[in-house]
C-alpha cells in the first residue's frame, strides 16, 4: 500500500497484522499496533522524543547483564508487572491471592536446607527472624512435598549478589513442606532498599520525585506438580515504605505480621533479642508447574 498521509498509517500497518497465521500472536499485533499508534498521536510524539526513546530502549538492553535486568526493573516500575501478576492469579484477578512479582533476584539452583534450618551462610549481623509458613490448596487443604525456595535480602538491603561481603547463596535455601504442608527455617529480618537507581529507570524515578525504595519482604517460589508455580513475596507490616512501594507489588494478602518478641528464644538461645517470628499461609491454585525464566544467573 503506498501511503497517502499519517491517516493512512495506522490501517496499512493493521492490514499487515491481521494476516498473522498464530492466532494469539495476531490478537496482539493487531491490539499493540492499534494502542501504539494511538498514543503516539495522543501524546503528539515529536521526532526528537522518539530517537530518545529508542535511545533509551537501547540503553535498557545494554544495563541488563547476568547480574542486573533492567527491563524487569522497568516494568515493575511502571505497575506493568503487578497488573499482568494480578490479571492472571486469584481466579483470573477476582479474588485475592498470594501471587506476587517474581523480582530481578531470583536464581536457580539455591541450596537445599531441612526445615528447621537455617540460611545464613556467612556472618550477616541483624535481628534473629523466625518465619513458620503453611501451604494450602484452595480448598484448605495442605500441598504435601511442594518445593520452596526462600530468598531475601540481608538487613542492610542487599542481595548476596550485590554484596561481596555476603558468600554465594547467602539468605536463600530450598525447603519441603511436610505432610502439614508445613515448612519453617531460622535467618535475619531483612530490610527495605532502593533498587537500582544507576540506570535508566533511576532518571524516570528522578524526573518524576519517586522515592526507589522497596519494603521489606520474604521471596518465596513454590513449585509442586497439578499447581500453578507460586510466586510470592510477603511484606514487612512494619516498614514505612509498605505505602509507597517503587515496585507496586504490595497488596492486602502479602502483608506478613512480623512479630518482635523482647524476651529470649525458648529452643534458639542464641538468638538474642530482640528477635521476630513470621507467620504465613500460602495458597496455591491448580494449573500447571512451571518454573520461569531466571532473570539472573
Amino acid at each position: 500500500m503506498i501511503i497517502k498521509g499519517q491517516d493512512e498509517v495506522t490501517d496499512a500497518v493493521l492490514a499487515v497484522m491481521e494476516r498473522t497465521t498464530d492466532p494469539r500472536l495476531r490478537e496482539i499485533m493487531v491490539s499493540l499496533v492499534s494502542h501504539l499508534h494511538a498514543f503516539v498521536r495522543d501524546v503528539r510524539l515529536t521526532e526528537a522524543e522518539f530517537q530518545d526513546a529508542t535511545v533509551i530502549l537501547n540503553r535498557m538492553g545494554k544495563l541488563t547483564s547476568d547480574t542486573h535486568n533492567e527491563m524487569v526493573l522497568m516494568a515493575g516500575s511502571l505497575g506493568v508487572s503487578s497488573l499482568v501478576c494480578l490479571m492472571n492469579n486469584g481466579d483470573n484477578g477476582t479474588t485475592e491471592t498470594s501471587q506476587s512479582l517474581l523480582g530481578p533476584f531470583w536464581r536457580l539452583n539455591s541450596p537445599r536446607v531441612e526445615n528447621g534450618g537455617s540460611i545464613i551462610r556467612s556472618d550477616t549481623p541483624g535481628q534473629a527472624l523466625f518465619m513458620n509458613a503453611q501451604v494450602l490448596n484452595k480448598q484448605g487443604e495442605p500441598v504435601v512435598g511442594a518445593e520452596v525456595d526462600i530468598w531475601h535480602s540481608s538487613p542492610v538491603g542487599l542481595y548476596e549478589n550485590q554484596d561481596p561481603e555476603q558468600e554465594d547463596m547467602n539468605l536463600r535455601g530450598k525447603f519441603t513442606t511436610d505432610a502439614e504442608g508445613r515448612f519453617w527455617f531460622r535467618s535475619v529480618k531483612p530490610a527495605g532498599y532502593p533498587i537500582p537507581t544507576d540506570g535508566v529507570v533511576g532518571e524516570l524515578l528522578a524526573a518524576q520525585n519517586r522515592h526507589p525504595f522497596r519494603p521489606a519482604h520474604i521471596h518465596a517460589l513454590i513449585f509442586k506438580d497439578g499447581y500453578k508455580t507460586l510466586i510470592s513475596q510477603v511484606y514487612a507490616d512494619d516498614d514505612p515504605n509498605l505505602e509507597t512501594d517503587v515496585q507496586f507489588g504490595v497488596t492486602r494478602a502479602l502483608v506478613g505480621h512480623f512479630e518482635k518478641h523482647d524476651e529470649p528464644h525458648l529452643t534458639e538461645p542464641d538468638a538474642g533479642t530482640p528477635w521476630y517470628s513470621l507467620d504465613y499461609t500460602y495458597v496455591m491454585e491448580p494449573g500447571v508447574a512451571r518454573l520461569p525464566r531466571p532473570p539472573i544467573k
